[in-house]
C-alpha cells in the first residue's frame, strides 16, 4: 500500500481501507446519519471493542490507543442515539 499526503490536509485523508475506517469519528458525521444507521454503528463498534479486549487478553493487541479511541466513539454515539430520541420525543 502506498502512503501519501493530501495537500494540506490530515494525513489520514486520501489513504484507503483500514487507516481510514479507524480514524476518529465526528460528531457532525454521526448527527447526519439515521437512527438505523447509528444503532450499525455502534454494534460494529461494540464488536470491535470485544475483538480489541481479546487480543489485549491474549497479548496480540499492538494499538492500546486503539481501544481507548473505540471507547470514546462508543460515547460518542450513544450520545448522538440518545438527543435523537429526546428530539423525536420533545416533537411529539
Amino acid at each position: 500500500m502506498k502512503l501519501h499526503r493530501n495537500q494540506g490536509g490530515p494525513a489520514w485523508q486520501g489513504l484507503s481501507g483500514d487507516v481510514e475506517r479507524k480514524r476518529r469519528m465526528k460528531a457532525q458525521e454521526l448527527k447526519d446519519k439515521t437512527p438505523d444507521q447509528l444503532k450499525e454503528q455502534l454494534l460494529a463498534l461494540k464488536k470491535e471493542a470485544f475483538n480489541l479486549r481479546f487480543q489485549q487478553a491474549t497479548g496480540q493487541l499492538e494499538s492500546t490507543a486503539r481501544m481507548r479511541t473505540v471507547r470514546r466513539d462508543v460515547a460518542r454515539v450513544k450520545t448522538i442515539l440518545n438527543q435523537k430520541a429526546a428530539e423525536a420525543a420533545a416533537s411529539n
